[in-house]
This record gives C-alpha cells, sequence and structure tokens, in this order.
C-alpha cells in the first residue's frame, strides 16, 4: 500500500533555520512534504487557500515560530485555533523563546506542544527526529 506523504507546513523567517529544518526532514523514515512560508501573513493566506496558494493541499501538520513578520506565532496560533476548518490541525511551536509568558500563552491559545528550538545542529536534528517520532509515526493525524 502507498501512503500519501504527510504535508508539513514550516513557519519560519529565519533561512538558516528553514534550512536546517528541512535537512532534518530529510533525515527521517516518514515520507513527507514540506511547504514553507516566512511569515504569518502568508501562512494565513495558505491555510485559507488565498492568492498564490489556491491550489495548496492542507497541511496535516504545522510547525509555527513565534518570532515572525507581520502576524507572530501567537496571532496565528490563534487565529487556527478558532477557525472550524483548521482547528484540528496539529500545530507545534518551534521557536528560540523559552519566556514562560510565550510557553503560557502559547497553550492558552491551544498549541498541541511547545519545542524550544536547540541551539547546535545535532540537538536540533535530534529535536526534529524526536517530532517526527511522535507526530508523524506514533500519533494518528485528523483527516
Amino acid at each position: 500500500m502507498d501512503f500519501k506523504p504527510v504535508h508539513i507546513l514550516l513557519v519560519e523567517d529565519n533561512e538558516g533555520d528553514i534550512i536546517l529544518t528541512l535537512d532534518a526532514f530529510e533525515e527521517t523514515k516518514v515520507k513527507n512534504d514540506i511547504s514553507v512560508v516566512r511569515n504569518g501573513k502568508e501562512a494565513l493566506d495558505f491555510l485559507h487557500k488565498k492568492g498564490d496558494y489556491e491550489d495548496v493541499r492542507k497541511p496535516d501538520l504545522i510547525l509555527l515560530d513565534i518570532n515572525l513578520p507581520v502576524y507572530n506565532g501567537h496571532e496565528v496560533l490563534k487565529k487556527i485555533k478558532t477557525d472550524e476548518k483548521l482547528k484540528k490541525i496539529p500545530v507545534i511551536i518551534l521557536t528560540t523563546s523559552s519566556n514562560q509568558s510565550d510557553i503560557d500563552k502559547a497553550y492558552e491559545n491551544h498549541t498541541n506542544s511547545y519545542v524550544k528550538k536547540p541551539l547546535n545542529m545535532k540537538d536540533f536534528l535530534e529535536a526534529i527526529l524526536k517530532i517526527e517520532a511522535f507526530w508523524l509515526q506514533l500519533s494518528k493525524l485528523a483527516e
């Protein structure tokens, strides 16, 4: 049986973190497609299939940074989790912030997980592999 690849939406404005994340997912066991948007407005346009994104596939999982231009990650998360068509998509906050107010606000807005980005490449790869193992192998995603 041929499974449809898992579609991941990466919402990240830091080019280095985008490259690291894409490289890390290339190492994983699960076949996946990754779409990248670089700010909160692009993320919402992508999810609502507006403009350049009218033909995109709905993501199965969202990796969302907090510190984004236009709309920040908290604003994007709140809009996702209050939208009937989007709220079932798991959203993992993947950010450099370990600020307790960011963590609290993310969970108040119903993030599914909050992961602080490790600073070195080896630990970053390990974090992505753990995300992949839990969310794409162990968990059953909504359809």
